[in-house]
């Protein structure tokens, strides 16, 4: 699969709280790409939505 650029940037706001949790759990398991971890999370939720989603043959 050829990796396409990332050329559309998406921000997001985290509550002091949020912010916390995130590092907590990036220090606890080694994450140095924070990003990367943000996009997949996020894709993986997206991606079983959407798998759940699909009309099945006893719908």
């Amino acid at each position: 699969m050829k990796k396409q650029p990332r050329a559309h940037r998406i921000s997001i706001l985290l509550n002091e709280s949020e912010q916390h949790t995130l590092e907590r759990f990036c220090d606890k398991y080694g994450v140095s790409n924070r990003s990367r971890l943000i996009r997949e999370t996020l894709m993986r939720a997206i991606l079983k939505r959407l798998d759940g989603d699909q009309p099945t043959l006893f719908d």
